[in-house]
């Protein structure tokens, strides 16, 4: 489909919430309520998504709205925009700035655009499958074919042994170059601007996931669920530089599934 309405609209859906949330970011005193799924939120959080609610039905109202603060609105719509206004609330509000807001448009309810916007760092990543784009520069993934030279991230080292297969991230670690926990969508901008290799999340939300499939594909990555299979309906996510790098990454990660295949 022709994207070319959508990549600056969804350039002013990303700057204009980054102009509202950044008098929150550090502010002192700033309100912290807990949601029935345990996670943290804000008057940030709501009152981005509201805003960014508001400019896509003023510019497009008959698309749909998913988003992580205030549900489905015509999510059966050819077109649907889904929202994170904060993904890394936690970061937020511990004055962290490795938090950002992913906007994605879904065509027929798969992800053909997606924005990963840091407003602390005045960072804007834009994919479209195809090709990627940072603050309006090309970027590219770089090369890596080899676990043993790879930078690995995630975003909470304790999530794989609560929902995958913690052994088998624990051995991943020790083999790669270099792993950290410059996690959340934080970690998927250093891979499509060429400055990491493997970035995964064992669980996600699909407001977390919806943006990183065309950013990671249009940067040159590939990007999956944590087996290796498609990216998008997925409930976790593995991002690498590589095809080989990946399917080492998979193999990795799921010993038990490279075993049954074998057999």
């Amino acid at each position: 489909m022709d994207l070319t309405p959508f990549r600056p609209f969804i350039a002013e859906l990303a700057e204009t919430s980054g102009a509202f949330i950044r008098p929150f970011f550090g502010a002192p005193g700033l309100a912290v309520e807990t949601k029935p799924d345990a996670t943290p939120v804000t008057a940030a959080d709501r009152g981005a998504e509201e805003l960014l609610r508001a400019l896509i039905a003023k510019r497009f109202p008959a698309h749909g709205v998913i988003g992580e603060e205030f549900g489905e609105d015509r999510p059966n719509a050819d077109l649907v925009w889904m929202l994170d206004p904060i993904d890394g609330t936690k970061s937020f509000i511990h004055g962290v700035p490795l938090w950002g807001t992913l906007i994605a448009l879904l065509h027929c309810g798969q992800p053909v655009l997606g924005a990963i916007h840091l407003p602390a760092l005045g960072q804007l990543l834009i994919g479209d499958g195809t090709t990627a784009s940072l603050n309006g520069r090309a970027t590219r993934i770089r090369p890596c074919q080899r676990l043993e030279e790879a930078t690995l991230l995630t975003s909470d080292p304790l999530n794989p042994t609560i929902h995958q297969d913690g052994d088998a991230f624990a051995k991943l670690v020790r083999r790669v170059h270099l792993a950290r926990t410059w996690g959340d969508c934080y970690g998927y901008y250093l891979l499509a601007s060429g400055r990491a290799d493997i970035m995964c999340d064992p669980v996600l939300s699909p407001w977390d996931l919806a943006a990183l499939v065309p950013v990671v594909r249009g940067a040159g990555g590939v990007i999956s669920d944590w087996q290796g299979r498609a990216p998008w309906p997925a409930s976790s996510a593995l991002a690498t530089t590589s095809p080989a790098l990946h399917a080492e990454t998979v193999a990795a990660l799921n010993p038990s599934l490279s075993s049954q295949r074998r057999h």
